[in-house]
């Protein structure tokens, strides 16, 4: 499995960067995306010390490790220059933190974030299918999340992503070594918001673009 979207210590997570590769790689991980919560206040502190121990980690482990961001609660106006912030500082994986229903994002957030030089929209809640079929065309992601509460609003994802085509993949947003799962417990959170085991195998596809 390839997981894209992880929190380490930068953030809100409670793992050092090293330590999370290391129970990814154990489980059987191929790839993963280091992707703390960031804004204008901390892309500069964050992104440079990712970018620099993910270098130093895929020069001896067989793990590949993408350094990356999740642009988290920014002002819809403000995401595009947070992105391209973001980019120039190395960021190899861009994620904008979506209207998940269990979090005040700011109404307008998906849309912004299609706009925008992004990679992945995170947990988007109940996009619309205008928004889906932008994210389509502009050939960025959509999640489908195994973590809790942002979870709730797979299946809606996964339905319109069906009826247009949009691309998918699959993330934990793991935030604790708990949160981490192995691919056979990604299979069923995919088949269990009605798609199939080929559709998993598609998302890996998808995800395998960034470990390259």
């Amino acid at each position: 499995m390839i997981d894209l979207h992880t929190h380490t210590v930068f953030s809100d997570g409670v793992l050092i960067p090293s330590e999370l590769v290391r129970r990814a790689e154990f489980i059987g991980l191929k790839g993963i995306g280091l992707t703390d919560h960031g804004d204008f206040s901390n892309i500069d502190f964050i992104l440079p010390r990712i970018v620099a121990i993910a270098e130093k980690l895929n020069s001896v482990l067989s793990i590949k490790v993408v350094p990356g961001i999740e642009i988290t609660h920014v002002p819809p106006v403000l995401i595009s220059d947070a992105a391209k912030k973001a980019r120039s500082l190395g960021a190899k994986i861009i994620i904008v933190h979506g209207e998940t229903i269990v979090e005040p994002v700011a109404p307008g957030t998906n849309n912004a974030a299609i706009e925008a030089d992004i990679d992945i929209l995170a947990h988007p809640g109940l996009i619309s299918e205008e928004e889906v079929l932008k994210a389509k065309e502009k050939g960025i992601f959509l999640e489908i999340s195994a973590r809790k509460g942002h979870s709730l609003t797979n299946g809606h994802v996964a339905k319109l992503a069906r009826k247009t085509g949009a691309k998918l993949v699959i993330n934990t947003d793991t935030h604790a070594p708990e949160d981490l799962i192995d691919e056979k417990m990604a299979k069923k959170i995919v088949c269990g918001v009605g798609l199939t085991e080929n559709d998993y195998d598609i998302m890996q596809k998808n995800a395998s673009l960034f470990i390259k």
